[in-house]
């Protein structure tokens, strides 16, 4: 899929021509770190691209510019021995009436049945396809042709006479055509001047077969009546060359295995991004002109059209309530678990649950901008991400075959030149080959991303990549938001004051609802449901009758209607020269914990209006926890300080910065920054988005402005906010596996090689020990996708005494 490459936090000055596209791209053939390596190098190479391949997804994100077609692209990796392609949309199921190809669904994620080997797709289970029953056959085959020379090899008393013949009969098939998988991807890499973790098995399954092949037609293995004592390390010569048909059929046999395994264990780690995927609809109904209803696949719904969702269903796409009302389980988009009531002029989101009655919705999203989409969009691209520590690794894995390579030739020469045994030499050479892993490196950071970010979604924590992932776990001060992020951003007017003498009431609510409708802020919302609900006597102008509307961030906004210039602002920091009794209706907001608004007509204030916002019930355990997590809060609001502290105290924040707009958040994150906090901005507004663009981290609230969730590192889908101390915690989490996998796949090579080199490993348990490094790796990533949240500590007298006084919030004027 290709898109438009989204604007990076910061541009910095490069050589190379901008990158102005983004694409992904589907790779076939890599078995390890090593292949991961190749597939950058080449794609690098392209003037003006970079590359960012994934092993356990077996995607490549590249950045290019538009001269690089996707033509070039592919050509590029094919040229390096591999198969790509653009994952393709799932076929949406097509009506019995219907006639031709079936549509695709935009939203949909790759499909399954990509043209593209069943091995070699990330997404394809292990018994699905022709591909993965033909590997199934092969190892079931070379499982059952091995069993009996592993058998017969290992155990003296079995060995009867001429069985070394019958063994040999077995392992030659299992040699050549059991382990033809690992000698075509090797002939093909050394086709392209590579070697691989293919390369070293075929190494290995051949000298092993080819020294028992010497062995018995030419050393005297081949005698009647011989026996072959089993050692775990290799024996000393004692005249009759020894046979290693066990490590001929051993090694293949366990690599087969373990790569089965390991394929099952990656799907598992990608479970949570497939069951976002199984949420959207592949069919809606539709009602008629006529009043009749029919059912068509979801690619034909547009925008603006109408469709039904019964209870038991999955709303189909993202829409509006035009009739009915019922309640939606959005648990598995959101991770809450309450359900939420919606009626007329509510909004809902594709794949949520209908759990009461009928509703008609209108289509407002289709395709690839529904919310689910962005979603699985924004998951997909955090998992082909790469850690700091990963790309050390890959590094490493890129040059790990030739030094293996060199090493084994190495320990032969020697072994043989010190005057050893030469099938000892063999032995220690073939073992070197056989043990090491680099598959493990590769694997170290895409697992763990795989099962962080799918759990982090059902968790209704999104992450855009893994230096995000970085940062949220290094952070310790967080800067937060008020409006629509410790309070619930439903803000309803509280009270009305006019000022003596003046217009009439309801004439200056008609100018400021009007005016008002020009914006989405939640105070807009709030004057426009108080004159709907309370004054339906006033009638409302259209917005388009508004003229030269603006809206400061911060302070408020401003439109001409009627020939009048009406402002809706915050009101000045001195009250006293408002005409009364204005001066104490903006003291009374302040002191209650309200936001005071200031409505102008011509220059002349005319009424205060006080609004009141709920905070959210949990927003005290949640700086609760953040403080436990070692991170300092920080509250930042461009209300005024009044009704800031209010809302400070209730949350125990000590440090408050009022009245603060856009460009003083941003310089209140550069002062943090310059005495060496690394900050982390929660904000929803367009007034956040400069502040999270220049912090550390940003987190935006799911229900935020589209500017503030596009500046920002993490989105916080469900309203709740202790995601925020979960998501640090899933960071820590996610890190602290990353880590201790990286440490498993260094660590073991570090140590298996030299015993192998030294002649104290045997080649088939080497193969054994091989296959169980990734298998390791990949099941400790796995762990996280159990990871739950710490339980929420029960509620302190000092919650329980705030929960009480929670009845007011904040405003932050525009």
């Amino acid at each position: 899929m290709t898109q438009p490459e989204q604007a990076p936090r910061a541009a910095a000055p490069t050589a190379v021509p901008p990158a102005d596209r983004t694409t992904t791209l589907a790779i076939g053939g890599m078995t390890c770190g090593a292949c991961v390596g190749r597939v950058e190098r080449k794609l690098g190479r392209l003037t003006g691209v970079s590359a960012s391949v994934n092993l356990a997804t077996a995607r490549a994100r590249i950045d290019h510019p538009a001269a690089v077609s996707v033509t070039d692209l592919v050509a590029t990796v094919e040229a390096a021995g591999f198969t790509a392609h653009l994952p393709e949309a799932a076929p949406a199921a097509p009506r019995p009436d219907e006639v031709g190809p079936p549509a695709a669904d935009p939203a949909a994620g790759p499909s399954a049945d990509a043209e593209e080997p069943a091995d070699d797709r990330p997404d394809a289970r292990p018994e699905d396809g022709d591909g993965a029953g033909a590997e199934r056959r092969r190892l079931l085959l070379t499982a059952a042709l091995a069993l009996p020379v592993l058998a017969l090899s290992m155990v003296p008393g079995w060995q009867f006479r001429n069985w070394q013949w019958l063994c040999f009969m077995l392992a030659a098939p299992v040699a050549v055509w059991g382990a033809a998988p690992f000698h075509v991807r090797a002939l093909r890499g050394l086709r392209h001047g590579a070697a691989t973790m293919d390369t070293l098995v075929s190494l290995g399954v051949a000298a092993s077969f080819g020294w028992s092949t010497y062995a018995l037609f030419l050393g005297g293995a081949g005698t009647p009546g011989m026996t072959m004592p089993f050692s775990l390390l290799p024996a000393a010569g004692d005249g009759t060359s020894h046979l290693y048909l066990e490590a001929a059929v051993g090694v293949p046999l366990f690599v087969l295995a373990g790569r089965r395994m390991e394929a099952r264990a990656r799907r598992g780690t990608g479970a949570a991004l497939r069951s976002l995927a199984e949420l959207a609809a592949k069919e809606v109904s539709v009602p008629g002109p006529d009043g009749t209803e029919r059912r068509i696949p979801i690619a034909r719904l547009g925008v603006g059209d109408r469709f039904l969702v019964r209870p038991g269903e999955r709303v189909a796409t993202d829409g509006t309530v035009r009739t009915g009302s019922s309640a939606l389980d959005l648990s598995l988009i959101t991770g809450e678990s309450h359900p939420v009531e919606v009626g007329p002029g509510a909004t809902v989101v594709g794949g949520a649950v209908n759990s009461g009655g009928l509703l008609e919705v209108r289509a407002d999203a289709v395709g690839g901008d529904t919310q689910l989409a962005r979603i699985t969009r924004l998951v997909e691209d955090a998992q082909t991400g790469k850690t700091r520590a990963q790309r050390l690794a890959d590094a490493v894995a890129a040059v790990f075959v030739p030094a293996v390579l060199t090493i084994a030739v190495t320990v032969l020469g020697f072994w043989l030149g010190a005057g050893a045994d030469p099938q000892a030499a063999v032995t220690a050479a073939v073992a070197v080959l056989v043990v090491a892993c680099p598959c493990a490196l590769g694997l170290a950071t895409p697992t763990a991303l795989l099962a962080a970010t799918g759990r982090g979604a059902q968790l209704g924590i999104l992450v855009s990549g893994p230096q995000a992932l970085e940062r949220l776990r290094r952070i310790d001060t967080v800067v937060l938001d008020k409006t629509g992020t410790l309070t619930t951003g439903r803000m309803t007017v509280r009270d009305v004051t006019h000022r003596t003498d003046g217009r009439d009431p309801d004439e200056v609510l008609r100018l400021a609802a009007t005016v008002e409708q020009c914006s989405e802020h939640p105070v807009a919302r709030a004057v426009l449901g108080h004159v709907r609900d309370h004054r339906p006597a006033v009638r409302l102008e259209p917005a388009a009758a508004v003229r030269d509307f603006t809206a400061t961030p911060g302070f408020g906004v401003r439109g001409a209607l009627d020939g009048r210039t009406v402002t809706v602002v915050r009101p000045p920091d001195d009250p006293t020269g408002l005409p009364a009794p204005l001066p104490e209706a903006v003291r009374a907001a302040g002191a209650a914990g309200r936001t005071a608004v200031l409505v102008t007509v011509d220059g002349t204030p005319e009424a205060v209006l006080a609004l009141g916002d709920a905070l959210r019930p949990d927003g005290y355990r949640a700086v609760d926890h953040l403080r436990r997590l070692g991170v300092r809060p920080v509250l930042a609001t461009g209300d005024r300080a009044a009704t800031a502290r209010v809302v400070a105290r209730q949350l125990a924040i000590t440090e408050v910065h009022a009245q603060a707009r856009p460009h003083d958040k941003a310089a209140l994150v550069t002062t943090l920054q310059e005495h060496g906090g690394r900050v982390a901005v929660v904000g929803d507004g367009v007034n956040d988005a400069a502040a999270l663009a220049l912090a550390d981290l940003g987190i935006a609230m799911g229900g935020g402005t589209d500017a503030a969730i596009g500046a920002a590192d993490v989105t916080l889908v469900r309203e709740d906010l202790q995601a925020i101390a979960d998501a640090v915690r899933l960071a820590r989490r996610t890190l602290g596996t990353i880590r201790a996998n990286l440490f498993w796949a260094f660590g073991y090579n570090l140590v298996t090689v030299p015993l192998a080199a030294v002649g104290l490993l045997n080649p088939m348990l080497a193969a054994a020990a091989m296959s169980a490094s990734s298998l390791l790796v990949v099941g400790n990533s796995l762990r996280l996708r159990a990871w739950q949240p710490p339980s929420a500590t029960r509620g302190t007298r000092r919650s329980t005494a705030a929960s009480r006084h929670r009845t007011n919030g904040t405003w932050e004027s525009a």
